[in-house]
This record gives structure tokens, C-alpha cells and sequence, in this order.
């Protein structure tokens, strides 16, 4: 079983790039760990919102196997505390035995097609990032999870 993070188009920032490659070598010590980023669409500024999320669903589904069960970072998700995500974490880790995939939408978010596929939803905050910021939230959280999970020290509480 892997956990896969799906991602539309590459990251713009230098710092968020670099922080993303610290945790996921960090999360090699834990887990088999895959970031796959689906390349932004070609002349995305003449699609309408709709039209956009509908196109980008169908690249995100299409990186989705069919047992794999797949966890959206949405803002309308369920809210946890680290210590609360390590317990779904592990849950989800005795539980599946597929992939496990998490994935973040376009600016614009996910198509109903995405939504009606998922087996969860997840919100990382309350408040609204960029969806590449939450790429590095993410990775921070899971290998924070981790270590919570393994009794280390990293996670005070």
C-alpha cells in the first residue's frame, strides 16, 4: 500500500518546493509516499470555473485506481487536531488495503465527479490556503501524524 498525494499543475515557490522535499524524505522512514503532479491545462484561462474543474476531475480520477480509496483536502471536510488525524491516519492505514490517495483540487476546487468518487473529505484548516501551499501542510501534517504515531518526539502537546 502506498499514500499518494494528487496535485494539480507544479509548484510556483522555491520555498514550497523545498519544504515539500524535506518531508517527503523525512516520510521515506515511515511509509511508501508518492507525489504525483498532473500538469496544469494548457490555456486554463479560457475554460469557465466549471469547465475547469470538470477537465482537471477527469485528469485526478484518471491517476485513481479503481480500489484505491480516495480522501479530498476540501475545505468543507472534517476538521481534526494532529493528535485526531494520527488516530484517522492509522485507522485508515489498518483499514484500506489499497492506496491510500489523498488529493487537492485546482484554484477553483473539485468537479462534482471527484466529490461523488471520494470515500472521505478532510479540511487541514478552517481558513482558505492556496492549493499549492497545502501540498506542504499536508506532507508536514502526515509526517507529523507519523511521529505521533510512533511515540517521537516532534508533536508537543
Amino acid at each position: 500500500m502506498k499514500i499518494k498525494l494528487i496535485v494539480i499543475g507544479k509548484t510556483d515557490e522555491a520555498f514550497l518546493d523545498e519544504g515539500i522535499e524535506k518531508y517527503l524524505k523525512r516520510l521515506k522512514h515511515y511509509h511508501s509516499v508518492e507525489f504525483i503532479v498532473i500538469p496544469d491545462l494548457k490555456q486554463a484561462g479560457k475554460y469557465t470555473a466549471d469547465k475547469l474543474k470538470e477537465a482537471e476531475g477527469k485528469l485526478i480520477l484518471g491517476k485513481v485506481q479503481e480500489g484505491d480509496h480516495l480522501i479530498l483536502l476540501d475545505e468543507k471536510g472534517k476538521s481534526f487536531t494532529s493528535q485526531e488525524f494520527a488516530t484517522f491516519l492509522q485507522k485508515k492505514l489498518n483499514a484500506v488495503t489499497t492506496n491510500l490517495v489523498f488529493a487537492v483540487g485546482g484554484a477553483f476546487g473539485f468537479s462534482p465527479e471527484v466529490y461523488a468518487r471520494a470515500n472521505d473529505k478532510i479540511s487541514l484548516s478552517k481558513m482558505t490556503f492556496t492549493h499549492q501551499m497545502v501540498r506542504l501542510f499536508f506532507f508536514e501534517q502526515l509526517y507529523r501524524g507519523f511521529t505521533i504515531l510512533r511515540g517521537e518526539k516532534y508533536h508537543n502537546d
